[in-house]
């Protein structure tokens, strides 16, 4: 009888094994996977309602930022990562310059087509722009979405393209969701000295703080031990943990400004991650929590005194 029941443990735990397996491979498709499809991540469904409400204003707006960036004279390049990968990106060169070169980050199935907006807000202040697409993004090569822990090697690469190609003095990494933890990752390396600042608007605390909130609301699922699973197979397929890639820790290792943003009313990235950034920066920082805006939507929702509180930030960091 004992032996009899020790089989059907031992063939349960199987099962469980094969099942925990199998479920983490999913997710691995569904969240890491690059060649897979846009996800329906939770809080994105705000950002969607209120694109469908925009003012004629804004519709206005936006119609002479196409217009804007169709005339710009956009210059492909690219690089290649330390681990093969051929990353693409664009470079806008100022007619006007002012000395500096922004770096924007884009998010999670994004790319370098994207942020038009704040493209156009540079480029009038002098700004030369690089937007590179990330690795699995875009025209970028990669078969797994980074979530700013690998990337932030890239970054590095592309600062180093910036300098010695560039004749880059001083510049600003500038990123979104996704692309704000990436641009924070990267501030936490030993970066050169012609990087002055870091604005990050929307990110997440850790990949595994962020992939068991959207577990949590889209699967009604705990995290444990699923997350786990397809932490360990992420790791074997794209050479990282969840567990590994945490944005505060490497938050907490930089010594450059940083300018947090987040929308008050963020559902897709909890809002608390980015106090929680904030309180982690040890040098000069600042935070801002936009009122009325949803995930990255504080552009849109308070236009002007975003660009007033980045000029700030900036000034403040030539004062370094």
């Amino acid at each position: 009888m004992k032996k009899r029941i020790g089989w059907i443990f031992i063939t349960v735990l199987l099962f469980l094994a094969i099942g925990l397996i199998g479920a983490g491979n999913y997710f691995y498709g569904v969240a890491i996977n690059s060649s897979s499809g846009a996800v329906d991540l939770h809080g994105g469904e705000a950002d969607v309602a209120k694109a469908a409400s925009v003012l004629d204003e804004e519709l206005r707006k936006e119609e002479l930022v196409r217009q804007w960036t169709e005339k710009q004279d956009f210059q492909d390049v690219n690089l290649k990562t330390n681990d093969g990968l051929t990353l693409e990106a664009v470079y806008l060169e100022n007619e006007n310059p002012n000395g500096k070169t922004v770096i924007l980050s884009h998010g999670y199935k994004g790319n370098k087509e994207q942020m038009p907006g704040i493209t156009k807000f540079y480029y009038e202040q002098g700004y030369h722009i690089l937007k590179p697409d990330a690795r699995g993004h875009g025209d970028s090569e990669g078969d797994y979405i980074g979530y700013g822990w690998h990337d932030r090697f890239d970054y590095l690469q592309w600062i180093d393209f910036l300098i010695g190609e560039k004749g880059a003095e001083s510049i600003i990494l500038h990123g979104f969701s996704m692309g704000a933890a990436t641009v924070l990752m990267t501030a936490g390396e030993e970066v050169p000295k012609e990087v002055k600042g870091v604005i990050a608007d929307s990110g997440y605390t850790s990949v595994h703080e962020e992939l068991a909130h959207q577990m949590k609301h889209l699967y009604n699922l705990p995290s444990f031990p699923v997350l786990q699973v397809t932490s360990m197979v992420t790791n074997i397929r794209a050479g990282y943990t969840f567990e590994e890639a945490s944005t505060i820790d490497q938050v907490k290792n930089s010594d450059l400004p940083i300018f947090i943003i987040h929308g008050e009313d963020d559902e897709l990235v909890p809002t608390d991650m980015a106090e929680r950034l904030y309180k982690a920066a040890p040098g000069i920082k600042e935070l801002w929590i936009v009122p009325g805006a949803t995930h990255t939507d504080g552009y849109t929702v308070a236009e002007e005194e975003y660009q007033d509180r980045i000029k700030k930030f900036i000034e403040e960091t030539d004062k370094r």
